[in-house]
């Protein structure tokens, strides 16, 4: 008797494709194991590390502990090909707060290090700075347009990976910041947005935000010099990457991520960067600095 054939599957959305690249598969006490999406890149994007060691931290931590802070250094470019091992480490459980260290490891050799602070939820002092008046992401080119009038200037990796559906949808208010060759003042409003959905679990959504906040920052330290990372002269790195969580968020809407770059020097870029929701609440704050420098043989 023959076998009815069997129903087609679905692809899966570029969000649903995000989540399950940072659901780690746990492979011993408070240590992980991560792989990379095949994007055609050649280094594993930075934004993928620091969310899969988030995750390998919450998974540690109790449930109701959330992220405040995280502090991290990148040592080595990560090799897409093979899984990424995460080793977690305890370093305190106070009352209020609880500390992570959580370093990432390729071909026996430390590639990243993340220390992480989670606290418990508290009453205090509120304040805030304002979100800054921009346009609406509603009156803004979509994604197509941002394809068709900026990918012809970008490397051949960088035109594959916008061309493929990605778990996160951009939106620059100033879209020639990416193609002009004037020095600009380097500031830069970007509003983005979840693709799909994303879990109602404050960890993941940490995750997330964690993984998106790596998009995007690093180029405003190139806007003061008339160049993008479009530039294949360029070799372009994160170094660093600090970020707090200051209050829950969803990601059924918008966020505006706003960017300045207070310095740049011996090769590197400083980047700062606020996340907003739509309704001007400040959500989280971020620093990066990253290598910005001529290549050889440019």
């Amino acid at each position: 008797m023959s076998r009815p054939p069997e129903a087609p599957t679905e692809t899966p959305s570029a969000m649903e494709g995000l989540l399950a690249t940072l659901d780690l598969t746990q492979t011993g006490e408070d240590r992980f194991q991560g792989v990379s999406p095949q994007v055609g890149w050649q280094r594993v994007f930075g934004g993928q590390v620091i969310a899969q060691a988030l995750m390998a931290a919450c998974r540690t931590v109790e449930a109701d502990r959330h992220v405040h802070s995280l502090h991290a250094y990148f040592m080595r470019p990560g090799d897409p090909s093979v899984p990424i091992d995460y080793e977690a480490e305890r370093m305190r459980d106070g009352r209020s707060f609880a500390t992570r260290r959580v370093v990432a490891s390729q071909h026996g050799q430390a590639i990243f290090a993340l220390s992480a602070s989670f606290q418990f939820d508290e009453d205090g002092f509120e304040h805030q700075i304002e979100m800054p008046d921009v346009p609406m992401p509603d009156t803004l080119p979509g994604e197509q347009e941002i394809r068709d009038s900026v990918l012809k200037h970008a490397p051949a990796g960088i035109r594959r990976y916008w061309q493929q559906p990605r778990p996160i949808e951009i939106r620059p208010v100033l879209l020639k910041r990416y193609f002009a060759r004037d020095a600009l003042e380097p500031v830069q409003d970007v509003w983005v947005r979840a693709t799909g959905p994303v879990p109602n679990d404050r960890h993941m959504q940490a995750v997330v935000l964690a993984y998106l906040s790596d998009m995007t920052l690093l180029d405003t330290s190139l806007h003061a010099h008339g160049t993008s990372i479009f530039d294949p002269s360029l070799q372009v790195a994160s170094i660093d990457h600090a970020m707090w969580f200051h209050r829950p968020f969803s990601f059924d809407d918008w966020l505006l991520y706003t960017q300045d770059s207070p310095s740049a020097s011996g090769s590197r870029g400083m980047n700062r960067g606020s996340l907003f929701n739509r309704q001007g609440q400040l959500i989280a704050s971020v620093a990066q600095e990253g290598l910005i420098r001529k290549k050889a043989n440019a």
